[in-house]
């Protein structure tokens, strides 16, 4: 007989029952994957107890110890042996496993984790005395007395003592803290009314705090915005977007971060479904699919969306621990956040996010002269309107004419109102100069705009070839000459696939004989282009692109390439209404705050930062 098989006899395998305790290690496996999965079934039992403060200690990442405090309704002495029973709950009746409204819902957890771990229970409901209820190892005591004021506590200590192999397979402490942190300020952000504190006890004593987050007042997104700002962060709060949009009886809400305010990595994206945190595919790609053509390939949105419908209407029995769920009509949940997201995008205009600005500032250092000590503060008075008008006539002639756009007074005088009333439409401001051919520099009522011309008339491009490409199509202009690009066979093959697609862009290609193809026609708004790299770009972006990508991704992804040669180059020369035009495009452009891979088109710097820097105020 084969060692590692002692079931299998001469005989056949033997059929046996499973006592119980098996069958709950067996459940707990599936239900606490880790000591965050424990504190999430915890605090949802808590959230659903009607709880408006949860406070969650850990010790040893949890493994430890588990103790999750709420002030919630509480259970009387004759329901805490039930609450340990499996498949017990008081969140269903069992008639409708699909229209569920509450979080825990299986009568799983606690039966789960009091056979893997050692439970104890304290609970006061109103109108009912204290009682406390132990469980260790799948052996349950009995009922006694407890002194409580209300709501639950609930202790978990020695976390997986009863199947030693599991712990074998947990992470650092500090990377198990860390994933109950995630776990909490999920909760946290789905539920802004209540409160929670999250404590790591190790060692003893009261411990370090290390989360908190206080309930929230003030309507539905007054205290979403407040939360997510204290979970992900004050810089997200200002620099994201209201999401609001509903379509047959699905809504979504919450807040989107501009493309500028990105991430490199995808650790930023929260997803509520009902209220419920969930890691689901369908809903990140849509995410992605919203910001398609607004960000580099390497860099990833920040968000916190909650899809809210009937409970009919989504099926959250896929997974044991419910992370995943099943929409029955999938393409209309993620079209709605698409649409939701590109509509809230257009909104933005050319909106940048404020920490583009904070970075540049960042980098900026103020030079440390002589053998000063202190920092000094100068009061300088600004010039006069007819001063400033003769030193800009001197010092750059060919921007002397746009002198009276703006005033840089912080209290303009009389006589300069009805120009600051004029500027107050001009938010990117009236362009003072040009350098290293590639930026223009243009003064704002308030500040100074750094704009990368090559990058926002990219934007500008890639915007127009969309606008025109989903009316009357793109016009094409005919070469005198076509243009001869060989390839190889299968470079060829794929670009004469998308021929019909390239020719509503503007651009006629034929098969020219092995794997030559030639250019016929290209893009009118392109002007003179290089046919050839405009060819081998398009080529570049069919071949990442692929098969899977639909007929839309795939146009918007080649208008991308095509703008980027129909752009002002760098290192060109502009003149001044060539930039000031530039500037009012920009401003009635959506999305003109980024290129088309997600990096800004301009800095905005206050005028009270920049006189920070030269110690001014």
């Amino acid at each position: 007989m084969m060692q590692g098989a002692p079931q299998i006899g001469q005989s056949g395998p033997i059929i046996r029952q499973l006592d119980e305790a098996a069958i709950n290690r067996i459940a707990a496996g599936e239900v606490v994957e880790r000591p965050a999965s424990a504190v999430k079934e915890l605090v949802e039992n808590a959230i659903d107890a009607g709880a408006s403060r949860i406070a969650v200690e850990i010790a040893d990442g949890g493994k430890t110890l588990i103790r999750v405090t709420d002030d919630g309704c509480g259970m009387t002495p004759e329901d805490l042996p039930l609450a340990l029973a499996r498949h017990a709950t008081s969140k269903i009746d069992g008639s409708d496993l699909l229209n569920i409204h509450s979080f825990g819902f299986r009568g799983e957890a606690l039966a789960s984790l009091g056979a893997v771990g050692r439970l104890s229970i304290s609970s006061r409901a109103a109108g009912h005395e204290g009682a406390e209820i132990s469980v260790s190892g799948g052996r349950i005591g009995a009922v006694r007395p407890a002194a409580l004021n209300g709501g639950t506590i609930i202790t978990l200590r020695d976390l997986f003592f009863a199947t030693p192999a599991r712990l074998k397979f947990m992470r650092t402490d500090r990377a198990e803290a860390q994933a109950i942190g995630d776990v909490v300020k999920r909760l946290a952000m789905a539920e802004p009314q209540i409160g929670f504190t999250l404590r790591d006890v190790s060692g003893g004593g009261e411990g370090r705090l290390s989360f908190r987050a206080d309930a929230e007042t003030g309507d539905m997104f007054d205290a979403l915005h407040a939360r997510l700002a204290r979970v992900i962060g004050s810089d997200f709060a200002e620099n994201s977007m209201r999401i609001d949009a509903e379509r047959e009886g699905i809504r979504l809400t919450g807040c989107a971060g501009l493309p500028t305010y990105s991430r490199g990595a995808a650790v930023a994206q929260y997803l509520f479904v009902n209220g419920r945190p969930v890691r689901d595919r369908m809903l990140l790609g849509a995410l992605r699919a919203g910001y398609m053509d607004v960000l580099g390939r390497d860099r990833h949105p920040v968000a916190a969306l909650f899809v809210e419908c009937e409970g009919a209407l989504v099926d959250v029995n896929v997974h044991p621990a419910k992370s995943e769920v099943r929409f029955r009509d999938p393409g209309l949940v993620r079209g709605l956040i698409v649409s939701g997201l590109r509509h809230a995008l257009a909104e933005a205009g050319h909106r940048a996010s404020s920490t583009v600005a904070a970075g540049t500032l960042g980098a900026f250092r103020p030079e440390q002269g002589g053998q000063q000590t202190g920092a000094r503060i100068y009061q300088m008075d600004r010039p006069s309107q007819q001063a400033r008008a003769a030193s800009y006539a001197a010092q750059a002639p060919g921007f002397a004419e746009m002198q009276g756009d703006y005033s840089a007074r912080a209290e303009p005088a009389q006589e300069e109102r009805g120009t600051q009333e004029a500027a107050a439409g001009l938010p990117l401001g009236a362009a003072r100069a040009q350098v290293h051919e590639n930026y223009i520099i243009a003064q704002t009522e308030d500040g100074i705009v750094i704009v990368d011309q090559h990058a926002a008339h990219e934007r500008l491009v890639y915007e127009r070839l969309k606008r025109e490409q989903e009316g009357h199509g793109i016009p094409a202009q005919a070469l005198l000459i076509p243009e001869i690009v060989e390839l190889c066979e299968g470079d060829c093959a794929t670009l004469m696939e998308a021929a019909e697609d390239l020719a509503r862009l503007g651009l006629c290609i034929e098969p020219f004989g092995g794997g030559a193809i030639a250019v016929r026609e290209t893009p009118a708004m392109l002007g003179n282009v290089d046919a050839r790299a405009l060819v081998l770009d398009v080529l570049d972006e069919l071949t990442d692109q692929g098969d899977s990508q639909t007929l839309r991704a795939r146009i918007d992804a080649i208008l991308s390439r095509m703008s980027c040669h129909g752009s002002i180059r760098s290192g060109r020369r502009m003149q001044a209404d060539e930039m000031n035009a530039l500037l009012r495009e920009m401003e009635a452009t959506p999305l003109s705050g980024q290129c088309n891979h997600g990096r800004p088109t301009y800095v905005a710097l206050k005028l009270s930062d920049i006189e920070r820097l030269f110690g001014r105020s």
